[in-house]
């Protein structure tokens, strides 16, 4: 071998040994040497991308063109505590677990309320709030209770944990897409109720210029959490860790008081991993 070839073998090996040093390895997945590593198996290293919904105030919402909301907000402060960063995209709720599950997104946010059911498409957090359903109604109806409902043409969001509530008291619901889907069917007078998420109803109440009122709410059976694809253990326990990072600092409490004022928290409702069953 001639002494030049030795001397460019050298430098190869040298370059090379480089950029192999693993130790810039980061939560976002970027490498000292250049190489990307990708721990929570995210679409995008680095990068949540996270389906949620446009139409849903206080929870999740459209303002300006920026997704936010209490659910949102709080997820992009579980994201940063777990050194990532966020990309929401609109979906319909109804499509959103099996769009988690398939990998089109990374997580779901959209106050998704834990079943048993759901269990078998997706993975959840530790539950991060509790839920209401509310009862919605056109300001002149007669009805004022859930048990009020047999024989009424009552709509719910396809889906939802309202939409099986519907089905299991026999009621035959007609489902719609979104929540403003539901919010038009009582405007237009061709549903008799709108069975709600309690906060979202009593927003969409407020928001109707005397349409529309909130005439009963009771309390969910289960907390909500985000949604994680079933195969990504490690992301899973990130977002636990972090969330329970944001109920410690403050945060937590600090977007209940700025979304849901004056709402009080139920005595045996705890959120994040102390409330984990």
């Amino acid at each position: 071998m001639s002494k030049r070839i030795a001397l460019a073998l050298a430098a190869l090996l040298a370059v090379s040994a480089c950029g192999s040093n693993g130790s810039g390895d980061t939560a976002g997945g970027a490498t000292a040497g250049g190489a990307t590593a990708n721990p929570y198996k995210l679409l995008q290293p680095g990068i949540v991308r996270t389906g949620t919904l446009t139409d849903a105030p206080p929870n999740v919402f459209l303002k300006d063109g920026k997704f936010t909301g209490f659910d949102n907000d709080l997820f992009s402060a579980v994201a940063a505590k777990a050194g990532l960063k966020v990309e929401f995209v609109g979906t319909d709720f109804s499509a959103l677990l099996s769009q988690v599950a398939t990998h089109k997104f990374d997580v779901g946010s959209s106050s998704i309320t834990i079943t048993e059911a759901r269990k078998k498409t997706v993975a959840f957090t530790n539950g991060y709030d509790f839920g209401y359903f509310g009862l919605d109604v056109p300001s002149d109806s007669a009805i004022k209770s859930f048990d009020e409902l047999k024989g009424k043409r009552v709509v719910v969001v396809q889906g939802t944990v309202q939409d099986d509530y519907a089905t299991q008291q026999g009621l035959d619901p007609v489902r719609v897409p979104d929540y403003n889907g539901a919010v038009n069917q009582l405007k237009a007078g061709t549903a008799d109720a709108w069975i709600s998420p309690a906060e979202i109803g009593e927003t969409s109440a407020k928001e109707s210029d005397g349409a529309i009122v909130l005439a009963a709410k009771q309390l969910s059976p289960s907390p909500t959490a985000f949604a994680v694809a079933q195969d990504k253990p490690e992301l899973l326990a990130a977002l636990n860790k972090a969330l329970d990072e944001v109920i410690a600092d403050g945060t937590w409490k600090k977007l209940q008081d700025q979304y849901y004022p004056g709402r009080p928290i139920p005595a045996d409702f705890k959120p994040g991993s102390a409330g984990a069953k």
